[in-house]
């Protein structure tokens, strides 16, 4: 089994869509896929990350209908951080299910994406963090970038913050579909940041809102992201 975790340097930089832009390579590649969100807050009915995920993967529901517990293990209602929506909801978030899940999968799939929550430093109750959990699961990861003003800073701390813990980096993909218009912004962004970081770094996705034309330019990143990732047995 393969396994990559996908992280981002925040909320909102397109870490969904990269899962699904991932999924639909992989499984035009060949590999029984699937995708998972291990914590979903903001949940509404039949409207989740999930959903994103096979959306952009020519998938529905129903071809995934009895792996869904799996796919998403806790679905919260608030739009917060784990650790709070939680909370809110006198639940505790175990790492034991998470990592079940995610072994249970790897029984019927060659290859399972996991979409992160937020960014790496995300706590998820009782003093633990997302980033560590992933350590632990020794998976490698692979990190979205929001491509703004301020977006070295953010992407460093996340590549920093990976190379302390001894984690494996696949690859660095800058997203922009924030409201940076400056181009000369958006340019040197992956240019200063893969510089410092001494690091390749995979590709830019564009902003568009058309699921073809971000797949044309996500099938030689997802290339790459093939070959970053290691097998791994949970």
């Amino acid at each position: 089994m393969k396994a990559v975790f996908v992280a981002g340097t925040g909320t909102g930089v397109g870490k969904t869509v990269i899962t699904g832009l991932l999924g639909r390579y992989l499984l035009e590649k060949g590999y029984r896929v699937v995708t998972q969100k291990w914590i979903q807050t903001g949940s509404v009915e039949m409207k989740n990350d999930i959903d994103t995920h096979l959306n952009f993967m020519g998938r529905d529901r129903a071809d995934y209908s009895k792996y869904l517990p799996l796919m998403m293990p806790y679905e919260f209602k608030h739009a917060s951080s784990p650790h709070l929506a939680a909370r809110l909801e006198k639940r505790r978030i175990s790492e034991a299910k998470i990592k079940k899940s995610l072994t249970t999968l790897s029984k019927d799939f060659d290859f399972i994406i996991i979409e992160g929550s937020g960014g790496l430093l995300v706590p998820i109750g009782g003093g633990k963090l997302i980033i560590d959990v992933v350590r632990r699961m020794r998976l490698p990861v692979l990190l979205v970038a929001g491509n703004r003003l301020g977006a070295i800073n953010s992407t460093l701390l996340s590549i920093e913050a990976l190379k302390a813990r001894g984690m494996k980096i696949a690859g660095v993909i800058f997203n922009n579909n924030c409201s940076e218009q400056d181009e000369m912004i958006l340019k040197d962004n992956p240019r200063i940041v893969g510089s410092i970081a001494g690091m390749a770094m995979l590709g830019t996705i564009s902003s568009s809102r058309n699921k073809e034309i971000l797949y044309q330019q996500f099938r030689s990143i997802g290339r790459n992201v093939e070959k970053a990732t290691e097998d791994r047995t949970h």
